[in-house]
Parts: structure tokens; C-alpha cells; sequence
């Protein structure tokens, strides 16, 4: 049907005062902008030499994934009937790093808990779940089974 652009701004923020002059010379920190948005302070991995006080990439990768299969879900259950009153995640993934330092995401896992407010449509609840799946643009884009486990109360 249509297509949509998006466009953020990444802006490096970590100059200590000589560049990349050195491995260790730099901070990794940046910042993720759109207009009219708070800030995303971003960071790599800790174990890359990252800021854990701030986003990594990998960890909103996880948080797209996340997003975009309980937005699908949210918009189906309200479009089938069943009344959503609370639903969290808590999503994990996994990534290998290559002997060249590489690496790339193997999976990702959703543990969505959703809350219903009629039990009678926990078994309808349940089965959007594979729908929203297959309705993530998100989930979609990557070359990595993203499964879900979903829980509805």
C-alpha cells in the first residue's frame, strides 16, 4: 500500500579531546535525535567499552522487537473483541561475536504477559499473539527467529 521513511539523527558525543586517536582515547557515548523527541543517550555494550547508564544499540533492537509485536497485539485484540488491560515484556536476545569481532543477533525472545479483562478471552488473547508475529514489520526486517512466549492472565 504506502510507504513510510523515517529518519533519526546519531550525533557522536564522546570526543574526550583527541578523537579516535586511540582504541582507549574515546567515549562511546552519543546521542539518538528526532525532532520534536527527548534525546535517546546512546552507548555501546559495556563490554565494548560502553556507558551502562545509557542505551545500546542491541539493547533497542530488543526494544523495536519488543514494541512492534504489542502494538500489532494491542491493535488486534481491540479489532477481535478482547480488552487488554495491561501487558508488559520482558524481551531477551542473543548475539555471537565472530573471531574477527563481528558478531550478529542468533534470536530473540518476547515474554510478553498480557492481562486481560475478561478471562473467557485468554484463549483468544493467546492466539493473537502468533498474528501480531506475523504482522511486525519489525520482526519482519531481521534474519533471526524472534519467537515469542506470551502469558495471558
Amino acid at each position: 500500500m504506502g510507504t513510510h521513511r523515517y529518519e533519526v539523527e546519531v550525533v557522536w558525543t564522546g570526543n574526550t579531546g583527541s578523537g579516535t586517536a586511540g582504541y582507549k582515547a574515546y567515549e562511546r557515548a552519543h546521542e539518538v535525535r528526532a525532532p520534536g523527541k527527548e534525546t535517546i543517550p546512546g552507548s555501546s555494550d559495556p563490554a565494548f567499552r560502553g556507558d551502562p547508564a545509557r542505551y545500546n544499540p542491541e539493547e533497542l533492537l530488543l526494544a523495536s522487537l519488543s514494541q512492534c509485536h504489542m502494538l500489532w497485539f494491542l491493535h488486534l485484540a481491540s479489532l477481535n473483541g478482547v480488552v487488554v488491560t495491561g501487558y508488559r515484556d520482558q524481551a531477551g536476545g542473543t548475539m555471537a561475536e565472530h573471531p574477527d569481532g563481528s558478531g550478529r543477533f542468533t534470536e530473540v525472545l518476547l515474554k510478553p504477559v498480557v492481562t486481560v479483562a475478561d478471562p473467557e478471552m485468554r484463549e483468544t488473547a493467546q492466539a493473537l499473539h502468533e498474528k501480531a508475529h506475523s504482522m511486525c514489520f519489525i520482526a519482519a526486517s531481521v534474519n533471526f527467529p524472534v519467537r515469542h512466549e506470551p502469558t495471558v492472565r
